[in-house]
């Protein structure tokens, strides 16, 4: 069991024992993830980096009970995921978990503002108007409130998503290449932010391709073919450079053998 933690806290809101994933069957069968254990503790903000086809995405899928593991077990905020029926599955996610993908996902009829404190509502709680205003103004969005998506730009949509996701507070907050789309000013903002709202007692699992991003992170993982290979902590952008380099040339080889 990996315990990615730098704190003394015993919580772990995200947790997998286990965690087996194949897709499809027989000849055709793809093993994304193999035997994953790891302890994702409360007040962590933990990087998932590999090369391509490595299962990065997967495992965030499987940790937020967005795909069901093959076999092993996931714990969310304390509840097991095994047996949960999707509703249930839903409002777990919406009381706890927010999610920061590629995929942007705003409603288009709803402003900047509206789209940020949606899922606060959703919950049928108040947002905090100030926290979610001190949000938009960290990601740049302070003259746009009142835009809808149409009206901005890809990356500027990207802040909305990840201002939404930072607005409600979750206990664990799942970010896909959250920066991918962004400047590099506004992307370091963010990224401090984020160090903010860990330093607070959240968790964060963010799959990344960006050392720099990385090097946020108080542990980053590293997986090749659905394994945890190494993990460092406290990382510098040029150690998480030089082992995901590492990483991609051995599967590259690994590859050619087969």
């Amino acid at each position: 069991m990996n315990h990615v933690s730098t704190t003394t806290s015993v919580e772990s809101p995200v947790r997998l024992d286990s965690v087996h994933k194949t897709y499809g069957s027989g000849d055709s069968a793809v093993e994304a993830l193999a035997g994953v254990s790891v302890d994702f503790r409360a007040g962590t903000f933990t990087a998932v980096m590999g090369p391509s086809g490595s299962g990065k995405s997967t495992l965030l899928h499987c940790a937020a009970g967005l795909d069901k593991p093959t076999s092993g077990r996931v714990t969310l905020v304390g509840t097991d995921l095994k047996g949960k029926n999707e509703t249930e599955l839903t409002l777990l996610r919406r009381a706890h978990v927010a999610f920061i993908f590629q995929s942007f996902n705003l409603m288009p009829a709803l402003n900047v503002e509206q789209n940020v404190t949606l899922p606060s509502l959703l919950a049928g709680q108040e947002p905090d108007r100030a926290w979610v205003d001190q949000v938009i103004a960290r990601v740049g969005l302070s003259q746009r409130v009142k835009h809808r998506p149409g009206e901005l730009s890809g990356g500027q949509q990207q802040r909305v998503a990840i201002a939404r996701a930072l607005a409600g507070r979750p206990a664990v907050v799942f970010a896909d290449e959250p920066t991918g789309a962004l400047d590099t000013t506004t992307a370091v903002e963010v990224l401090n932010l984020m160090r903010e709202l860990v330093r607070a007692g959240q968790t964060i699992v963010m799959v990344t391709h960006d050392p720099v991003a990385a090097s946020f992170a108080d542990e980053v993982l590293f997986l090749v073919d659905g394994r945890i290979v190494t993990q460092l902590t406290a990382p510098g952008v040029e150690a998480v450079a030089a082992t995901l380099a590492q990483l991609g040339a051995r599967a590259k080889q690994a590859r050619g053998q087969r």
